[in-house]
């Protein structure tokens, strides 16, 4: 029997908008899990048995590119720093975002910097950047959205080749810290890009690893398979949405309605078994039996993910 798995931001914002479905949703959930890997726990929703989960930054760089030489990949997401007393701190609005002509023209000036390093510098179709290196590099990464709002530190690669990458992003920092880019971008009132967040790495792609099932969304590594979703039973079908807005926002009124709203129709019409419901690190399921399920006391959403 297919399910649906949704995703959703959960960034603790001050003015939260409650979110009735959700809510409802939430309060009649059969269970609750720890996932210490929302992606692979989605994945796990669409992939055949023998699948494996590939790097984030791979998937979306060779559903954008297709195939490239290379060893590993990673993507440099742009990020805003703020140093404290003692720490450096990602601020809860420290992911930028890039237009398309910034990004080619911090490619361009990478690739020209780095030159004969071992490493280049692509881009994507959304403006995304990508950190291709010769040969592997095994490191930890770490989503920059789980790191919002939190001291870097903690979170920066672990693993053989985690030195490396620290050092090329403490050189990315100082490589941005009078760049044209941001000259042009302060004279345009927009936050000031102080550096590039290496994650998602992996080895380069051949090939994107069959799945069974749509995704839809804006996640680097499910918008990867979005192209393999057109035509495919949405209701029948097991299915991933992720999506980076919170509840409540203006944003997500029409996600709701759109995929929300109709996975708790399938979920009624026993047209799928579970839907999941995702955020932060945990992840509550509803079964098909919800509507039968005694009724808890609905409560405002983030207090289930607290």
């Amino acid at each position: 029997m297919s399910s649906h798995y949704f995703r959703f931001i959960h960034r603790r914002a001050v003015d939260r908008q409650r979110s009735l479905l959700l809510e409802r949703l939430l309060a009649r959930a059969d269970a609750c899990q720890a996932v210490a890997d929302w992606r692979a726990d989605a994945f796990r929703a669409i992939a055949q048995p023998s699948a494996r989960m590939p790097g984030v930054a791979a998937a979306a760089l060779f559903a954008e590119r297709g195939l490239t030489d290379g060893a590993s990949v990673f993507l440099a997401a742009p990020v805003r720093y703020l140093a404290d007393m003692n720490n450096v701190r990602l601020p809860a609005d420290g992911i930028l975002s890039l237009r398309p002509s910034e990004a080619e023209a911090l490619a361009v000036d990478f690739n020209r910097v780095w030159n004969d390093a071992g490493m280049r510098m692509l881009t994507g179709q959304y403006a995304d950047l990508f950190c291709v290196f010769d040969e592997p590099v095994e490191a930890v990464t770490a989503d920059p959205e789980n790191v919002l709002d939190r001291h870097i530190a903690g979170h920066l690669p672990t693993g053989a080749g985690a030195p490396r990458l620290r050092r090329l992003m403490s050189e990315i920092e100082m490589w941005l810290f009078e760049h044209a880019v941001n000259r042009i971008r302060i004279a345009d009132a927009a936050p000031a890009l102080t550096g590039l967040w290496l994650w998602g790495g992996g080895p380069a792609l051949t090939s994107l690893p069959a799945v069974n099932g749509w995704t839809a969304g804006d996640d680097p590594l499910f918008k990867a398979f979005a192209a393999r979703s057109l035509g495919a039973p949405l209701h029948a079908a097991s299915g991933v949405v992720a999506i980076a807005a919170e509840p409540g926002t203006d944003e997500w009124h029409d996600l709701e309605s759109r995929w929300l709203a109709r996975s708790a129709a399938d979920l009624r019409a026993g047209r799928i078994e579970r839907l999941d419901l995702s955020a932060g690190n945990r992840c509550f399921s509803v079964s098909a039996r919800w509507n039968w399920r005694p009724w808890r006391r609905r409560r405002p959403w983030w207090e289930w993910f607290a």
